[in-house]
């Protein structure tokens, strides 16, 4: 889909990489986007119009709704991704801040979105919490989840932070019309803008309402599971609701998309026992790359950064760059 937008000026600048771009200035907000190529066939616009498509980064700074925009490509289609597991401690957060970032790093233009209102996903990326900037709003009719998203440090990664807020959502929404649909009805139009190749939503560490929406809203489940015995009795219990969701013709194409393992300790029989266990049962959907029990990744968040700023040549570093490498091949993320 192309759109067209009135261009007010053109000024050009460099970047980094020496590549040439130009900035289009829209009533004042600075628009940026890539030229078509020379052999790019197009109507001919006039002067004063210009093709465009939206980037990922178009919301943070843009009141009046405008938003970024590359000359005449298409607009790319967003899967939605929900990281749950009714089980806390699990690596759930952990797993969702990393992998986003992973994703993001490879140039993957990605949105995490923090609805858990413990709101550790946004501490952990670095972001303050903020009273008004959660989905609450959104879910009870208040605003988009457009006007949500904040920047972070990261580029080519969003977020759509937390706040206690969220709490009373659960309670809330169960007295409402349609209450599990709620949450994909919000993110739909977030979806159809394009912005966004992969939406990874970090979930409560429970099923409740908010869990069960984000099941109701995904393309795929990702469950982040623990390496001891006791979490294989919740894989069952998460693969029961997914069922569920799916019987009850709230979202016929939910699909569990992979199970990560995480919190694997080398030196135990156990940790290597429960991930048999798993691929016995789930050989196709088991990752390959299991995510280690290591200090850093439980001190990084602590600092309100990512494992691959707080210590980058870590095996948790390297383990989620190896899943995020698989999440690309699997779910064909270019």
């Amino acid at each position: 889909m192309l759109l067209v937008m009135p261009v007010v000026r053109l000024t050009n600048h460099r970047l980094r990489n020496s590549q040439r771009r130009q900035r289009l200035e829209i009533q004042g907000l600075p628009v940026r986007f890539r030229l078509a190529p020379p052999n790019f066939h197009r109507p001919s616009p006039s002067a004063e119009t210009v093709f465009l498509r939206p980037a990922p980064d178009a919301f943070q700074s843009c009141p009046l709704g405008v938003r970024h925009w590359s000359l005449g490509i298409p607009t790319m289609s967003s899967l939605v991704f929900t990281i749950a597991n009714q089980k806390g401690g699990v690596g759930k957060t952990t797993t969702a801040v990393n992998l986003a970032a992973a994703l993001a790093e490879k140039k993957i233009p990605t949105l995490l979105i923090d609805l858990d209102p413990q709101a550790n996903a946004t501490s952990a990326i670095g972001i303050e919490k903020q009273a008004g900037r959660s989905l609450y709003g959104p879910l009870h009719g208040e605003g988009t989840a457009l006007e949500r998203i904040v920047a972070t440090s990261y580029e080519h990664l969003s977020l759509i932070p937390s706040e206690e807020d969220l709490a009373a959502a659960e309670i809330e929404l169960a007295q409402s019309e349609n209450y599990l649909a709620k949450l994909r009805n919000v993110l739909e139009p977030l979806k159809a803008s394009g912005s966004f190749r992969a939406i990874i939503i970090d979930c409560p560490p429970s099923m409740g309402m908010l869990s069960m929406n984000s099941l109701a809203a995904a393309d795929f489940l990702l469950i982040a599971l623990q390496c001891e015995y006791m979490a294989l009795e919740g894989l069952g219990q998460i693969l029961r609701n997914v069922e569920r969701i799916k019987g009850a013709g709230l979202n016929n194409t939910l699909e569990l998309g992979g199970v990560v393992m995480t919190m694997f300790d080398i030196r135990t029989n156990l940790s290597r026992q429960v991930v048999d266990e798993v691929k016995k049962h789930l050989p196709e959907k088991i990752f390959n790359t299991v995510i280690p029990r290591t200090i850093r990744l439980s001190e990084a968040p602590s600092f309100g950064k990512t494992i691959f700023d707080y210590d980058p040549l870590s095996p948790g570093s390297t383990a989620y760059r190896n899943l995020a490498k698989e999440v690309i091949a699997r779910f064909g993320l270019k």
